[in-house]
């Protein structure tokens, strides 16, 4: 069965690692990744979000005529999630949502670590809109540019490290707030001892309840 995994933005170095992790995730699935060439570099900030719909459902509509098992949306803000699911018949994903849903399986407060902090505003509002509110507790900043996380993953990862030290100890889990962060997310466990989630790993799991 194949998913669909499309990039809102238009950086064809994030939707590769994306589907690696997928892939990887659940090798029983085959994910075909699709760019919005028509996109944004990167998405941070609404700006970046708006601007990013429009090509981005028109992929979603020309997702719908190959039947897929599921249609994954690699954006941790869930840019444009509402309108997709209003297009396709099959499940849509948001890695955003996804995140959220795995997560909450988990005992313990859960934070989200971004990477600039104009997408928090807009995490947080996923967040209560979906009732995640008592499980995501917080959401915070690492000052990372969205394509640092391809091309300086040490560095990156040790500033969402950094970024973590400011957090309650309550909590117990954290969220890597960004498709990219499929590039940190061991190195990010390796420095902190948190329990770590992406959101395309998480979307890719929820995908093997569907078959």
């Amino acid at each position: 069965m194949k998913v669909i995994l499309i990039n809102p933005n238009s950086t064809e170095a994030m939707t590769v690692s994306s589907v690696e992790a997928a892939q990887a995730a659940e090798p029983e699935i085959e994910f075909v990744g699709w760019t919005s060439r028509e996109g944004p570099r990167s998405i941070q900030g609404p700006e970046d979000g708006e601007r990013a719909i429009g090509p981005l459902l028109e992929l979603v509509n020309k997702a719908v005529a190959e039947k897929p098992l599921a249609v994954i949306l690699g954006c941790f803000d869930d840019t444009g999630l509402q309108q997709a699911k209003q297009i396709c018949k099959c499940p849509v994903l948001g890695i955003g949502e996804a995140s959220f849903v795995l997560s909450s399986l988990y005992s313990s407060q859960t934070a989200v670590i971004t990477t600039v902090k104009e997408a928090v505003p807009i995490i947080k509002n996923n967040i209560a809109n979906l009732g995640y509110q008592n499980n995501v507790t917080d959401v915070i900043a690492a000052d990372v540019e969205v394509l640092e996380l391809e091309y300086n993953q040490n560095g990156s990862a040790m500033k969402f490290a950094q970024a973590s030290e400011s957090l309650n100890p309550n909590i117990k889990n954290i969220i890597l707030g960004c498709a990219g962060a499929v590039n940190i997310k061991d190195e990010f466990e390796r420095l902190t001892g948190y329990t770590a989630f992406d959101g395309v790993t998480s979307a890719a799991k929820l995908c093997r309840s569907l078959l």
